[in-house]
């Protein structure tokens, strides 16, 4: 359905902090860094796309993070959302919404929910029923 998402930051480098471990942990590849510009893209597994783009916004403007928009990125396991919000905290995240059950989404949706370091809101979702 998406080729990339992109999301906008002021401070590319404490972003670049914040992603290149919480990519990590989701086994999100990194595609490529560019300082000079600067912008930095993860790419799924097994397949290339979609990607996930970092970086300062192209006009030149201020980052300013947006109302009611979100990025969600897949995990494949409970355990790997639970680990994706411990680093995403502990790498200057805002809670969102612990990790758990949201039944009211569906009845095996686990998910958490944080604000990068620049406002961002993100979630990890795992959709599969697990014990």
């Amino acid at each position: 359905m998406f080729s990339h998402i992109f999301v906008g930051v002021s401070d590319f480098d404490r972003a670049l902090a914040f992603y290149t471990p919480l990519m990590e942990v989701l086994g999100n590849k990194l595609r490529f860094c560019d300082r000079e510009r600067p912008w930095a893209g993860w790419e799924s597994h097994p397949e290339p796309r979609p990607l996930f783009l970092i970086g300062v916004p192209y006009d030149g403007h201020p980052h300013a993070p947006g109302n009611g928009q979100m990025a969600a990125f897949l995990a494949p396991t409970r355990e790997v959302v639970d680990k994706a919000y411990r680093v995403a905290l502990k790498t200057g995240g805002l809670s969102e919404g612990e990790p758990g059950l949201r039944p009211e989404y569906h009845e095996s949706y686990y998910g958490a929910y944080f604000r990068d370091p620049e406002g961002n809101k993100l979630c990890v979702v795992c959709h599969n029923q697990e014990a």
